[in-house]
């Protein structure tokens, strides 16, 4: 049957894939342990030589033979190539810099060669060369130890996610008597071959009888629909370099969890030889409940508010000179934006669409304001001491030109004042109504980080997300920690409830821009415009790219459905 033709569309994709990771036999790169496995994922544009960034999966410490519960998902396109990069690393820091890291290998592939190659799945050996450009011929690779294997399964279109909870019973012994035993559990789902796909790893709670935090999928993820398709659950006893061993394992379905839940005793794991242990497993919760989209919030009333935080402190530069980031400047009769008015216009263009008021909160920090030019790090730059906000996104601009004529940069960098501020107003809606995205614009490295850690974490149970774009050329490899994609984001042991956290340094929209129109990189042409409009187009792609998620995560974890606004919901001061 032919396609129905309509001009300036995209042809619908052929199917939505889900693409398991597992390596072999790593390269083991530390001394005293094994390897911190990382898969990062790339994939490359129609017509592109360039490699995109995909997604990045999760570490698994102290282990050469992973299987990442992390997997690829996307659009499965049979007219086209697409094609895919895996990387992989050892991590040794919170550094989002991959460079930073040792790297194990790569593999390339399309993903139809990993749809095409069944339920087995499509097994790569790994290449140490370290080229981003494709094709690279097997006999120029210097190949490495181990290889990578990939699984795609078809998924179907559902709308549901599985909250499930369990606790253990007389798992595991202590360790010399002395240290209570650490156990942890992993959920795998069996494909059509009868082989089994990681798709959850548990955190190692302490002792024979662990509680375990509870545990929400999508419902295509974990069985795909099918509510008696095959699940294995196995326990395990942390053991020393990775080396953990199995306290027995419970195959089960999505509708046998179902009515396992009712069972106060629990019920017995056995081992590999089907004989049965002392351990046994309660399931303490089971609930199937409905997804709700980012779209079904916000058409039924959820209203996004974008607060504005700009770095006035003096690592900017002289803004009379022409060096500075807060430098204006014209040429053949066009204005020049600046870093911080490009990516103010970036994302207030996107923004404001989701925001009825069109009133937006501008707060400086790190410079002297007027009149007894004290330093502060929380200020308006309406310079009204009675209200922080502007009209429109065009408002925002002509108070921060405004501001800077009048107030003296100095510093140091602190952004605690300012989250805590923000933060205080999401805390007033936290119904579902309203959520709170805040953007920092800097160029500078953190001073307060211990502070600002802190009020990341608190606020990480309220609706707020926090951006931070990075102007300059400066060393951000503090913010990597904040952002938290490679390890999660704590404060003296207390771990964010959720990633609120968006790291997006300016200069890769930048380098992205070059690259695009590379006759205008650096200087004026009549392209400037149009040049200046995708790259702000892409800022604000990698700006925002996380709000959806992170705003459905915080209703989910409110336990809040899509609805019209209450009269009782806080309102914005």
């Amino acid at each position: 049957m032919n396609r129905q033709f309509t001009p300036d569309t995209a042809v619908e994709p052929t199917t939505v894939v889900e693409v398991s990771i597992s390596c072999r036999d790593l390269l083991d790169k530390d001394i005293f342990s094994r390897s911190d496995p990382m898969a990062c994922v790339y994939y490359q544009p129609v017509g592109s030589n360039e490699w995109i960034e995909f997604l990045r999966t999760e570490i698994i410490y102290n282990n050469l033979n992973p299987d990442f519960a992390t997997k690829i998902t996307m659009d499965y396109r049979f007219e086209e190539e697409q094609l895919l990069r895996i990387e992989l690393y050892d991590i040794d820091s919170p550094s989002m810099n991959l460079s930073d890291h040792d790297f194990l290998g790569f593999s390339e592939c399309t993903l139809g060669q990993i749809v095409s190659a069944g339920f087995h799945g499509l097994q790569i050996p790994l290449s140490h060369n370290r080229s981003k450009y494709y094709p690279i011929l097997p006999k120029q690779n210097k190949m490495s130890k181990g290889c990578i294997i990939l699984i795609a399964e078809e998924l179907t279109q559902l709308k549901e996610e599985l909250t499930i909870k369990f606790e253990g019973v007389s798992m595991g012994s202590s360790v010399c008597c002395l240290f209570p035993p650490k156990i942890f559990f992993e959920l795998s789902k069996a494909n059509e071959s009868g082989k089994h796909v990681l798709i959850h790893r548990s955190e190692a709670c302490e002792g024979e009888s662990p509680t375990w935090e509870p545990v929400t999928m999508t419902m295509r993820s974990i069985c795909n629909g099918d509510k008696d398709r095959g699940l294995r659950i196995q326990c395990f006893q942390v053991g020393m370099n990775g080396y953990h061993s199995s306290l027995g394992f419970l195959h089960t379905t999505v509708n046998k969890l179902l009515e396992m839940k009712g069972q106060s005793d629990g019920v017995p794991l056995v081992n590999s030889s089907n004989v049965e242990k002392s351990a046994r497993l309660v399931l303490v919760h089971c609930t199937i409940s409905p997804i709700y989209t980012f779209m079904e919030y916000i058409k039924n009333g959820t209203q996004i508010h974008c607060c504005f935080a700009i770095d006035f402190t003096a690592s900017n530069g002289d803004p009379n000179e022409g060096n500075s980031l807060h430098h204006f400047s014209s040429q053949n009769n066009h204005t020049c934006p600046n870093p911080y008015e490009q990516a103010i216009q970036a994302v207030g263009d996107i923004i404001q669409d989701y925001d009825q008021t069109k009133q937006f909160p501008v707060y400086g920090f790190g410079a002297r304001v007027p009149p007894a030019g004290t330093v502060s790090h929380n200020f308006y730059v309406t310079l009204n001491p009675d209200s922080p906000y502007c009209d429109d996104i065009v408002g925002v601009q002509n108070a921060y030109r405004n501001c800077v004529r009048q107030i003296q940069l100095a510093g140091p960098t602190n952004f605690a004042p300012i989250v805590k501020d923000v933060a205080s107003l999401a805390k007033q809606s936290i119904t579902g109504e309203h959520y709170y995205v805040l953007l920092i614009i800097t160029d500078g490295i953190i001073n307060d980080m211990p502070d600002t850690k802190e009020a990341i974490v608190t606020a990480s149970s309220l609706p707020l997300s926090i951006i931070i774009v990075g102007v300059g050329q400066a060393n951000f490899a503090a913010m990597d920690e904040l952002d938290g994609d490679v390890v999660p984001l704590s404060f003296e042991g207390k771990l964010a409830e959720r990633d609120i956290v968006q790291f997006v340094p300016f200069r890769d929209a930048q380098t992205w821009m070059a690259s695009v129109c590379p006759e205008v990189a650096g200087k004026w042409s009549s392209s400037y415009d149009q040049t200046n409009r995708l790259a702000k187009v892409k800022l604000a792609q990698e700006v925002l790219a996380e709000i959806p998620d992170q705003l459905t995560s915080f209703m989910r974890s409110r336990g809040i459905i899509p609805a019209q606004p209450s009269t009782s919901a806080g309102k914005k001061k």
